[in-house]
C-alpha cells in the first residue's frame, strides 16, 4: 500500500465526513430555511449533494490508486482526483482574496482539508511516476 495515497484517501474521507455533517448543519439547514426561490434553493442544495459524492468517491479512488496491484492503472485517476482537490482549494482562496474586509482565510477554511489531499496525491504521482 502507499503510504502517502493511504493518507490522502484518510484525509480525503474525514473532509468527506466533515462535508456531509457540519456543511449539513451550518450550510444546508440554513439555505434550506432561507427566503430564497425555490428553484435556485434546490439546485444549490443539489450541488451540495454532488459536492458530497465527488469528495467522497474521490477518497475511494485514492485508496484503490495507493493498492499495489492498481498503481499503474489509477496512475491518471490519481492525478486527476489530485488535481480536482487542489482547485477545489483555489477555489476557496480565491473566493477569500476577493472578499473586502479581512479574516476570510479562517471563516472559510475548507482550503486547508482539500490543499493537503491534492498535494499528497500530486506526491505520491510524482513520486511513483516511473515505477511499473
Amino acid at each position: 500500500m502507499n503510504r502517502t495515497l493511504a493518507a490522502a484517501s484518510g484525509l480525503a474521507a474525514l473532509a468527506a465526513a466533515i462535508h456531509i455533517i457540519m456543511g449539513g448543519n451550518g450550510v444546508v439547514d440554513p439555505l434550506l430555511a432561507s427566503m430564497l426561490e425555490s428553484w435556485p434553493k434546490q439546485v444549490l442544495y443539489a450541488v451540495w449533494h454532488m459536492g458530497s459524492v465527488a469528495l467522497a468517491l474521490s477518497s475511494v479512488a485514492l485508496l484503490i490508486g495507493g493498492l499495489p496491484r492498481h498503481a499503474v492503472a489509477a496512475r491518471y485517476l490519481v492525478l486527476f482526483v489530485s488535481v480536482l482537490w487542489c482547485c477545489f482549494a483555489g477555489v476557496f482562496l480565491a473566493v477569500i482574496a476577493i472578499q473586502p474586509e479581512p479574516g476570510w482565510l479562517f471563516k472559510l477554511p475548507q482550503w486547508a482539508l482539500l490543499l493537503p489531499v491534492g498535494l499528497l496525491g500530486l506526491w505520491a504521482s510524482v513520486r511513483t511516476r516511473g515505477r511499473t
